[in-house]
């Protein structure tokens, strides 16, 4: 499967991966994600989902709101 294209937020993010499993890569780290797991990327920080073995399904919340910070 090709990896989920993710590009850095003005704002912080909060995965909530509800189905599927997956890695999710930053410039610190690699981990595995699956259903229950919760990811906190700080704003502007570089990452993106790979090695996508089952379909996955995310829940995105966005803090302060999506685009209120974008210039």
């Amino acid at each position: 499967m090709e990896p989920a294209r993710q590009s850095p937020h003005t704002e912080d993010e909060i995965y909530v991966v509800t189905a599927g499993r997956a890695k999710i890569v930053t410039p610190e780290a690699t981990a595995d994600v699956g259903p229950g797991t919760v990811v906190f990327v700080p704003a502007g920080e570089r990452h993106r989902f790979t090695d996508v073995t089952e379909d996955l399904a995310l829940l995105v919340v966005f803090g302060p709101a999506y685009g209120s910070r974008a210039r």
